[in-house]
């Protein structure tokens, strides 16, 4: 049984009046007044005695789904949908269906939804991406998960917080004996457990100042560990109101403020946003603890319960803002968890895996991510927090039956870019030579995408030292940190190789052509663009382009051959604003070899004998 579901959403399904015998009246006053255990007990009495009608099915199948009983609601939803069911129960059939492993079944419900309220964000979402949690499951991990040794299945325990002093509070059904009627289990205290620097928690102990008989918490905690507001059930402090069908008390959440004072919580403060209308939950700090974030189903949202805001002031606080249809849609958004530049959460009406699946809205991107396995699953995964002080992460799951918390810890998969460029011109340089290393100096892969951009897989904590070379540059090298997720970029500049000038010529890198070409490639362009600037830089000065070739081919070809080479040369330095008479070429084919070694020479001798050369004629 999740009592999540049932006392701290609030999920206030409609009346619909209609006229039935005494046991179907009886079953569905159990259901308006949230006692959802009851009401599934007097509906299955329905029908056994074939009694039951299509609301019977469909309040039946939502009292399994609101306590997370997907096998049970999914059979009831199938049962339900057989006549005209409203589109609503369509889509937590779906849902279940999910939450069991048959997507196959899950899609043509959605599709079934999607086609009854085509512009509700929920069912857009479904016609964007189908197959999402298939294509999600093949995605890389962002964490790794594993259990922790606050948690036992005997007991429900969720919504942990790590503060800064190291303390992990969380909400647990844990040592209390009195049970809430709505879900048959134990009522929900304030629990803290000391972490070591290893890790490791000491036995979780209740804090009585908090604790009344009804339900306590979750909880948010100031940075310095000293201010805390948490929720509170309503039946102790008055925010309930009674049922006019059944003279039931439905209980409202509200969240309160507690000081700590010589180690004891006390001076409790109601904030003036709580209501015996509606609820109010799941406290979250911003950093700078001027806004509090809290999930509440009042008037003005767009779904069951919808996650709000309200600014803190030194006088008390500002009015609630709905956080919108970025976050909110149609189904249910909880648990907030704010740190420097995202907002965690929970959906059932996002994109997901079944059930409750973590997010995560990046403040800077404006994206909003499903955190993917293993953090989330086909079943019910919420309350996520992360401790930036530490680095690590908890959440709760009830993938084990029960809801359980895990540790999660970062994993890294960041796509590091690195742009390469010219520091003068700014211009991406392609064809660059690329080396990065680890901080054990470790060699990492390199992949270039062709276009000047490079891309290797990196770690979050993990300094790199990227160096680059091309021709033409002076070699460069520094040290970055990927410390972000998704994707970095880094760019790189080299600056351009001084040309050598000597008193009789200028001095390039070589000039290099394509085989049996003169067109100049983007290579030689570069190298060029050099000799323009100091004819820039030089107005009087005059040159003479001398093309040689290697001795492979015949005479008469490499005279040709450079020559062409030569007056390309030429006229690439008169497009870029050299006049003509300061500027000029002729090949010489292999007739004057830098090395003569005939035809008896090595590769790397054609290559030295293969170049062109830029003859000051006029300084």
């Amino acid at each position: 049984m999740k009592i999540k579901f049932i006392t701290l959403y609030i999920l206030l399904i409609g009346s619909q009046m209609f006229s039935q015998n005494k046991k179907n009246e009886k079953a569905h006053q159990l259901f308006e007044s949230n006692q959802y255990v009851s009401a599934i007990d007097a509906y299955l009495d329905v029908v056994n005695s074939n009694q039951a009608d299509a609301t019977t099915y469909k309040e039946l199948a939502d009292s399994y789904y609101i306590i997370f009983n997907p096998t049970e609601a999914a059979k009831w939803y199938a049962k339900a949908t057989e006549n005209n069911a409203d589109a609503e129960t369509h889509f937590r059939y779906a849902q279940s269906l999910k939450s069991i492993g048959n997507s196959v079944e899950a899609n043509k419900q959605m599709a079934i939804f999607a086609k009854m309220q085509p512009k509700d964000s929920r069912a857009k979402e479904f016609l964007q991406a189908p197959n999402f949690a298939a294509e999600m499951s093949s995605k890389k991990a962002i964490y790794e998960v594993e259990n922790t040794t606050i948690s036992s299945n005997k007991t429900s325990d969720f919504s942990p917080v790590l503060s800064n002093d190291n303390i992990l509070y969380f909400v647990s059904t844990r040592n209390n004996s009195k049970t809430d009627k709505s879900s048959n289990q134990p009522y929900l205290d304030i629990f803290q457990s000391i972490r070591s620097e290893n890790g490791a928690f000491a036995e979780p102990t209740v804090i009585k100042e908090l604790q009344t008989a009804y339900h306590d918490g979750p909880i948010a905690i100031s940075k310095d560990g000293n201010t805390m507001y948490f929720a509170r059930d309503g039946f102790g402090t008055g925010l309930f109101e009674k049922s006019k069908s059944s003279n039931v008390k439905i209980g409202q959440l509200g969240i309160y403020k507690a000081t700590k004072v010589d180690g004891k919580w006390t001076n409790i403060v109601a904030l003036p946003i709580n209501s015996t209308s509606y609820s109010t939950s799941h406290p979250a700090l911003s950093v700078d603890e001027k806004t509090l974030y809290f999930t509440s189903n009042m008037p003005g949202g767009l779904g069951e319960t919808d996650i709000w805001k309200i600014s803190i002031y030194a006088a008390g606080y500002g009015t609630p803002e709905n956080l919108g249809d970025k976050i909110n849609t149609s189904g249910r958004e909880a648990f907030p968890y704010a740190i420097s530049t995202a907002l965690y959460f929970a959906s059932s009406g996002k994109q997901g895996f079944g059930g409750l699946d973590v997010f995560k809205y990046d403040a800077n991107s404006g994206q909003i991510n499903n955190l993917g396995k293993p953090v989330n699953s086909d079943k019910d995964d919420f309350s996520f927090s992360l401790n930036e002080k530490y680095n690590t992460a908890f959440f709760a799951s009830n993938r084990s039956g029960t809801d359980f918390i895990f540790a999660a810890k970062p994993i890294c998969s960041v796509i590091a870019k690195i742009l390469v460029q010219d520091a003068t011109t700014k211009k991406e340089i392609q064809n660059a030579q690329l080396t990065v290393l680890d901080e054990n100096k470790k060699s990492i892969e390199v992949k270039s995408d062709g276009l000047g951009g490079y891309y290797f897989d990196a770690n979050c904590t993990t300094n790199y030292v990227i160096s680059a070379n091309a021709s033409g540059f002076e070699p460069n090298s520094k040290l970055v940190a990927t410390d972000t997720q998704f994707e970095k970029e880094f760019i790189l500049e080299l600056e351009p190789t001084k040309v050598i000038i000597t008193d009789k010529e200028v001095i390039l890198d070589n000039i290099y052509f394509e085989f049996n070409k003169s067109f100049i490639t983007a290579q030689g362009a570069s190298e060029l663009d050099k000799l323009v600037k100091v004819m820039q830089d030089y107005p009087l000065m005059e040159i003479f382009v001398k093309a040689h070739t290697d001795s492979k081919g015949s005479v008469a070809y490499n005279a040709k051959l450079s020559d062409q080479r030569a007056q390309s040369t030429v006229q690439y330095i008169i497009s870029k604003g050299i006049t003509a008479d300061r500027i000029s070429g002729k090949g010489v084919g292999s007739a004057e070899p830098k090395i003569n070694c005939g035809s008896s020479c090595t590769d790397e001798q054609h290559a030295t004998n293969r170049r062109s050369e830029f003859l000051i004629v006029k300084k």
